[in-house]
């Protein structure tokens, strides 16, 4: 009886590496305002009109609860990158301890700075909620300064990559250790690269983060085993 507990119980700590590549899949379809949006692939990043963003967000006044934007949703969830994170290195501390301990480190620190990230944002879209509109034009001049890709926010953002990069690191110290498919490292691997590749460009990074879920369903007998 007590060896079917303590499996019952492994069996159900393996399935919360799925929580944080099912929410950011969530954030990433929460970004498209129709079906036909995802299929507009690009090859590079074009933000959009900073005077109609900020338009809309003024006019709108905040007059929707915070859970709809996709960044608090993504803020909120950071928390299961790192369980993410903390579960390939239990696989692979093992085998390979030094090499999970510096990929799981670097995984945690980008994760820090992804928060700058998502919280920056938010920030923007709520505050930007809350300004009258009779200052609009200074709200759209601000804006513009706010995320030129440069100073502060270019290092926030870049530093943010990290999280990605840690987390197809943590996936190769994998590579060819006992219950591990080599095609669940790929699958990581691969899905971190599209993100980074195609940062900011949702239907490529949602492409990315069900890589990144099907690799973990993968891993889902070395994690049992574990």
């Amino acid at each position: 009886m007590s060896d079917l507990s303590t499996q019952s119980k492994r069996n159900r700590g393996s399935y919360a590496i799925m929580i944080f590549p099912v929410l950011f899949c969530i954030v990433f379809v929460m970004h498209f305002h129709s079906g036909p949006d995802f299929f507009h692939f690009r090859l590079h990043y074009v933000p959009r009109d900073p005077t109609q963003v900020v338009t809309s967000l003024v006019r709108a006044q905040n007059h929707w609860p915070m859970v709809h934007d996709p960044h608090i949703l993504g803020y909120l969830g950071l928390p299961f990158l790192l369980l993410s994170a903390y579960t390939l290195y239990r696989v692979s501390r093992g085998a390979r301890p030094r090499l999970s301990a510096i990929t799981m480190f670097v995984t945690a620190a980008g994760t820090i700075y992804l928060g700058g990230v998502f919280g920056m944002w938010t920030a923007f879209y709520r505050g930007l909620g809350e300004v009258d509109p009779k200052y609009l034009d200074g709200a759209i001049a601000t804006f513009k300064g706010m995320t030129e890709p440069q100073g502060a926010f270019l290092l926030t953002t870049t530093l943010a990559k990290l999280a990605m990069i840690g987390l197809a690191a943590q996936s190769l110290v994998l590579w060819g250790l006992p219950r591990v498919s080599r095609a669940a490292v790929v699958l990581i691997a691969l899905g971190c690269t599209l993100v980074l590749v195609f940062w900011d460009l949702d239907n490529w990074m949602l492409i990315g983060m069900m890589l990144v879920m099907g690799g973990f369903v993968g891993l889902m007998p070395a994690l049992r085993a574990e």
